[in-house]
C-alpha cells in the first residue's frame, strides 16, 4: 500500500495581529515626535519682556497748571502784554497785584511806559514837547532788564510825559498831573519797606487814573 504524504497547512498571521502591530508602530512614532517637540520647547529661551514705557523726567502734573505758589511778577506782566495791548485796564489789573513781590515796580513801570508810548502816536499828541518827553521816557526805561536798574528816572520821566499830555488838551486834569509829578519826585525808587511799596502802588494808581482820562477825547475837540 502506498504511503500518503499529508502536507501541513501553513499558519497565516491573524489580520488583527497585524493591525495591532501597525498601531503600535504608529503610536511609538507619535510618542517620539511628541517628546522631541517638548524638548525643543524646553530648550528655547522665552522671548524678552517688552521694554518699559519711558517715564518723563518731569511729572506731567508739573508741566501745566501745577504751580504751588504765586506766579512771578514778570510772568504775569508778560502774559498780559502777550494777550492784549497795554490799556489802562491791563495796567490797573497789574497794579492791583501784590506790591511786595520782587520786580513789582519794574514791571508796572514797563507797562506804563509801553502804554504811554503807544498813546502819544495819536495825531493830536504829536507835538515837539510831547515827543521830547516820550524820548526821555524811552531812554530812562531802556535798561529796566538790568538787575541794578534804577526806577526813579523812569518814574519821573513818565510823570513828565503825562504832564505834557495834560497840558496839550486836558486842562481839567492839571491838579492830578501835578500831584503825580510831585509823587514821582518824592519816590526813592526802592521797594524794600512796606511804606516804599505802598508809595509805588499809590503812584501807579494815580498814573492809571490819568491814563484812563487821556484815552477820552480832549475837551473842546
Amino acid at each position: 500500500m502506498a504511503d500518503i504524504h499529508i502536507q501541513r497547512k501553513k499558519n497565516t498571521p491573524s489580520p488583527w495581529l497585524l493591525l495591532l502591530v501597525v498601531l503600535a508602530v504608529v503610536g511609538l512614532g507619535a510618542w517620539f515626535l511628541f517628546r522631541a517637540e517638548i524638548n525643543a520647547t524646553r530648550t528655547t529661551p522665552p522671548p524678552p519682556p517688552p521694554p518699559p514705557a519711558e517715564t518723563p523726567l518731569v511729572p506731567a502734573d508739573t508741566l501745566v497748571g501745577a504751580e504751588t505758589g504765586p506766579r512771578p511778577v514778570a510772568d504775569v506782566a508778560n502774559d498780559m502784554t502777550a494777550t492784549a495791548p497795554v490799556t489802562p485796564e491791563v495796567l490797573a489789573a497789574f497794579v492791583a497785584g501784590d506790591a511786595a513781590q520782587p520786580g513789582y515796580g519794574r514791571e508796572a513801570l514797563r507797562l506804563l511806559a509801553s502804554s504811554l508810548v503807544g498813546l502819544v502816536d495819536r495825531d493830536d499828541l504829536r507835538t515837539p514837547e510831547i515827543q521830547t518827553r516820550r524820548d526821555d521816557l524811552t531812554s530812562a526805561t531802556a535798561r529796566l532788564d538790568e538787575p541794578a536798574a534804577r526806577l526813579r528816572p523812569g518814574l519821573v520821566a513818565a510823570s513828565n510825559l503825562m504832564q505834557a499830555i495834560q497840558q496839550q488838551g486836558y486842562p481839567e486834569l492839571q491838579e492830578e498831573a501835578q500831584r503825580l509829578n510831585a509823587q514821582a519826585t518824592d519816590l526813592s525808587g526802592q521797594a524794600a519797606t512796606p511804606e516804599e511799596q505802598q508809595a509805588l502802588r499809590s503812584y501807579f494808581e494815580r498814573a492809571t487814573k490819568l491814563l484812563r482820562a487821556f484815552n477820552a477825547p480832549p475837551v473842546g475837540r
